[in-house]
């Protein structure tokens, strides 16, 4: 559960990358920007998607099926 909940945290977080320039940026993000810009950071929001995808392949691989240990 917690690797879902980061990648939907991780998912926002691209996507705020994606659509809000470097000004319009929570101050507490990377890559803001207090002077006027008008340029998104692309590669921040892949990076944020990529982590996402990861996130939501761990929990995948981890809610599968225990297989028993041979004996």
């Amino acid at each position: 559960m917690p690797a879902v909940l980061a990648g939907v945290v991780f998912l926002v977080i691209a996507i705020v990358y994606w659509v809000d320039t470097a000004h319009a940026l929570p101050s507490f993000f990377p890559g803001h920007e207090s002077a006027a810009t008008s340029h998104h950071h692309v590669k921040h929001g892949i990076a944020a998607f990529v982590v996402a995808l990861a996130c939501f392949v761990f929990a995948w691989f981890q809610s599968g099926p225990k297989t028993p240990a041979a004996t």
